[in-house]
């Protein structure tokens, strides 16, 4: 738990921020723009805010409020994302059709529960209850993220592509620094989160690894880089493929990044802060597993090993500074380096890192009982896993250990890479 949170003061605060950033987050949506649901894999605004709530009313306040009443008990389907331990989910497709309730009706929802929630902490509350309701501060961060995701595909689909914010914190670019391996020399390693601060369960237990010396790119790749595997014919060489990646590429016709378009001044990409031309240096964003991968092979490289990724990342400081990012938006820290610091750079908060990793549990790894249980372990299978955070991950989320996880075909995810090479 994170240091002073057995404080029911001090958790109240924490909770009620994250509530409050998630509604800033919406602000500069228009009614419709709740509703829509542009993919399978994308969910409506409006059922993230009635989800994110329904998380608190089911863990925390059903089981150890006495007395607490849900304002419509057909919440407890409606806005469960996949916990069967608890109840059947809807499916994740139909989500679209959730007209009903009303986006008022939702935001009442989301009143009637936090006004539940800070009641609660004026009494004694169980070590254990404390313990969800940060676990549900921490999921409704993650939604946050998720939010700024699915906003940007719903933007991108609509025909007239409109801007969300102005005052977004911008991907930094690698000011044309010359692409270059930095050395590691591997051997035991410690591996995973061994603190006293809030960690998710598949950050755990640390363990040792033995790891043959490697070397990490100094920075991220950038459209500049992707641009010369795009115009090398990278997307039409199967040589560079994984056989599963070669055939969604295929079939869903993929010839550049996500949201990449060709306008009359040369290649445009669409962002948050709307349609612009692209910016050579910036880091390449809205890849797959497989585009990363396949790229990493034409440059006569690799994707690293999450556990490289870790080992290498620890040698990076954050200063604790920040960046300004309006009202609405969660900043992040930023690398800082000190004489004979290793120089790398972008390692935290600009884009995902695509790992060659599969999601998996550490050794020692224990699943919970019970709903627990579901939150990530139900998914160590068919995933590879992400590492150092992107622009819209909240700040306490930044950490060499978290481990962040998807389909090898997924793009809307603020992902991109750093290329990895063996020593010898």
């Amino acid at each position: 738990m994170h240091e002073g949170l057995s404080n029911r003061a001090h958790l109240q605060t924490y909770f009620l921020a994250a509530r409050d950033l998630t509604l800033n987050l919406c602000q500069p949506l228009v009614y419709d723009d709740y509703l829509v649901q542009s993919a399978s894999f994308v969910s409506p605004p409006k059922w993230h805010l009635g989800h994110t709530t329904w998380f608190f009313e089911t863990f925390v306040l059903q089981p150890y409020c006495q007395g607490y009443e849900s304002p419509n008990p057909k919440y407890r389907e409606l806005f469960n994302s996949y916990y069967h331990s608890v109840d059947r989910p809807m499916s994740p497709a139909q989500r679209s059709l959730l007209t009903r309730p009303s986006l008022p009706e939702v935001l009442m929802y989301r009143d009637h529960v936090e006004n539940a929630l800070v009641e609660f902490l004026t009494h004694t509350v169980s070590a254990e209850a404390l313990q969800w309701i940060e676990l549900g501060i921490e999921h409704e961060e993650q939604h946050q993220e998720l939010l700024l995701m699915d906003i940007k595909h719903i933007f991108h689909s609509c025909p007239l592509q409109p801007l969300y914010a102005h005052n977004l914190v911008p991907i930094s670019s690698a000011h044309s620094l010359k692409l270059d391996f930095v050395e590691f020399a591997g051997g035991k390693q410690k591996i995973g989160y061994d603190g006293d601060l809030f960690s998710f369960d598949n950050e755990r237990p640390a363990h040792f690894v033995d790891l043959r010396p490697f070397a990490l790119a100094n920075r991220l790749a950038t459209n500049r880089d992707f641009l010369e595997f795009i115009d090398d014919g990278g997307y039409d060489d199967p040589d560079l493929w994984l056989s599963d990646g070669w055939e969604i590429k295929m079939r869903e016709n993929w010839k550049a990044p996500l949201y990449w378009e060709t306008g009359p001044d040369g290649p445009c990409s669409f962002t948050l802060r709307g349609p612009r031309r692209l910016v050579y240096d910036e880091p390449v964003c809205h890849l797959s597993y497989y585009e990363a991968d396949a790229f990493a092979r034409w440059a006569g490289a690799r994707l690293p090993t999450e556990s490289e990724w870790e080992a290498a990342s620890a040698t990076v400081l954050m200063d604790g500074s920040f960046l300004e990012a309006g009202s609405f938006h969660p900043s992040v820290p930023q690398d800082s380096h000190v004489p004979g610091a290793v120089s790398l750079s972008q390692m935290f908060g600009e884009v995902w890192q695509w790992t060659q990793s599969p999601y998996l549990s550490y050794p020692g790894y224990r699943r919970s009982a019970g709903a627990l249980g579901e939150y990530n372990a139900k998914f160590m299978c068919n995933q590879f896993v992400l590492r150092g955070g992107s622009f819209g991950t909240p700040t306490t989320h930044i950490r060499p250990t978290y481990r962040n996880f998807y389909p090898p075909a997924a793009r809307w995810q603020f992902a991109g890479l750093r290329l990895a090479k063996d020593i010898g």
